[in-house]
C-alpha cells in the first residue's frame, strides 16, 4: 500500500514527508483494518512533520482524522462488521486501570497512545485501530464532512466545555481554522455571542458568514469584556491579549497540543479577578461520541478544502502558510 511517512522532521517546505510502499498491516486481537477513504489535515500533523512534537515512532504515518471502511477484523473483534464506515481519532489507546482512566479522565492517562504519533495513522491507504477506539459515523454525514469532526471538532468541543461559558455568554476565539470554525457553530447554536480574532482575512470573512458579532486581527482587543475564550492559534504571545480581554471570572482554554513560549504574565492585568488559564489535553471517547451526536443534531457544516492523496505535503505547506480556510481533507481512495 502507499503511505506518507515523516522520515526527517523539519520545516515543511523542506519536504519532511516521503511517499513509501508499505505492507498492508494485519489487525491483531480486538483490532480492525480500515481501508482509508479520507483523512483530515490537522495542525498536529504539521507539528509532527516539523519536529515541534518529539518523535514517538520513527517514520510514522501521520493523520488522525480518518474515515474509512472496515475491511478485516482481527481475532475477537466483533463491534463492527465488514463494510461498516468508521472514524479514527487522535486517542488510540489508554491503560484503562490508572486513577485517571478509572475516574473517566482517560485523556490524562500516562500510558495513552495516539494515532499518527505512536501508531501509524491515516495518510495511508489502510490503517489498523483498536475497535474500542473507533467511532461509528452518522450515515447522513459525508466522508469529507466527517473527517474534520474527528479531531478539530472533538478538541474544540472539549475546549468549549472547559472554557465554562455561561448561557448566552460572550466567547472569544483566537485563531479561526479547522477547529475554531466548527466550535463557533456549536457555541452559536447554544446561544453564545461570538468574538473572533485572527490574522487571516479569509477566516475573518468566514467568521462573519457564520454569525460572529465582531471580528478583528489576531491581537485586537474585542469591544466588550469576554466571559470565556479559546486559543486555537499555537502562538504563545496571544495568551496575554486573550487573558486581558476576559471579564472577571473568565476562562481562557488553550486548545492546541503545541504552543510557542508565553511571555511573562502581569498578575494584575492578566489573572487577577479570578481569571483562569487552563490547557486542554487530548480527549476522551465520550467527548467524541457527544460531539458526533451534537454536530449531527445541530447541522454543523465544515468548510473544507480538498487535496488528492499525492499532495499531502502541499496540504501541510498550505496549512503552515495560512492558505487553508476551514479544514483541509486528503482524499486517499
Amino acid at each position: 500500500m502507499r503511505a506518507w511517512r515523516v522520515e526527517h522532521p523539519g520545516p515543511i517546505d523542506d519536504g519532511p514527508l516521503r511517499m513509501a510502499e508499505l505492507e498492508v498491516p494485519a489487525p491483531g486481537p480486538g483490532e480492525i483494518l480500515v481501508a482509508v477513504r479520507v483523512c483530515g489535515i490537522c495542525r498536529t500533523d504539521l507539528h509532527l512533520a516539523e519536529g515541534d512534537l518529539g518523535v514517538h515512532r520513527p517514520n510514522v504515518v501521520p493523520g488522525h482524522e480518518v474515515v474509512g471502511i472496515v475491511s478485516v477484523r482481527g481475532e475477537g473483534a466483533e463491534r463492527f462488521s465488514i463494510g461498516d464506515r468508521v472514524g479514527i481519532a487522535w486517542l488510540a489507546s489508554t491503560c484503562g486501570t490508572c486513577r485517571f482512566c478509572r475516574r473517566g479522565a482517560e485523556n490524562l492517562c500516562g500510558r495513552a497512545s495516539f494515532t499518527g504519533w505512536d501508531r501509524d495513522g491515516g495518510y495511508a491507504e489502510a490503517t489498523v485501530v483498536d475497535e474500542r477506539y473507533a467511532y461509528r459515523l452518522p450515515d447522513r454525514v459525508s466522508d469529507e464532512q466527517a473527517a474534520p469532526l474527528l479531531c478539530a471538532g472533538i478538541i474544540g468541543y472539549r475546549a468549549l466545555k472547559l472554557a465554562s461559558l455561561p448561557p448566552g455568554g460572550r466567547l472569544g476565539l483566537y485563531g479561526f481554522g479547522g477547529s475554531a470554525h466548527i466550535t463557533a457553530q456549536i457555541a452559536l447554536a447554544q446561544g453564545a455571542e461570538l468574538y473572533v480574532a485572527t490574522r487571516s482575512a479569509s477566516a475573518r470573512s468566514l467568521a462573519v458568514e457564520l454569525g460572529a458579532t465582531w471580528v478583528g486581527d489576531a491581537a485586537d482587543p474585542p469591544p466588550v469584556a469576554l466571559d470565556a475564550a479559546i486559543l486555537f492559534a499555537p502562538v504563545g504571545e496571544l495568551v496575554l491579549p486573550a487573558l486581558a480581554a476576559l471579564d472577571r471570572g473568565g476562562v481562557l482554554a488553550i486548545a492546541g497540543i503545541h504552543l510557542t513560549d508565553v511571555p511573562v504574565l502581569d498578575y494584575k492585568a492578566h489573572l487577577f479577578g479570578e481569571r483562569v488559564l487552563r490547557s486542554v489535553t487530548a480527549n476522551t471517547r465520550r467527548d467524541g461520541e457527544e460531539l458526533l451526536s451534537l454536530a449531527t443534531r445541530i447541522g454543523v457544516r465544515a468548510t473544507t478544502q480538498s487535496y488528492p492523496f499525492e499532495r499531502a505535503g502541499d496540504a501541510l505547506a498550505d496549512l503552515a502558510h495560512g492558505r487553508v480556510t476551514g479544514a483541509g481533507v486528503l482524499h486517499v481512495s
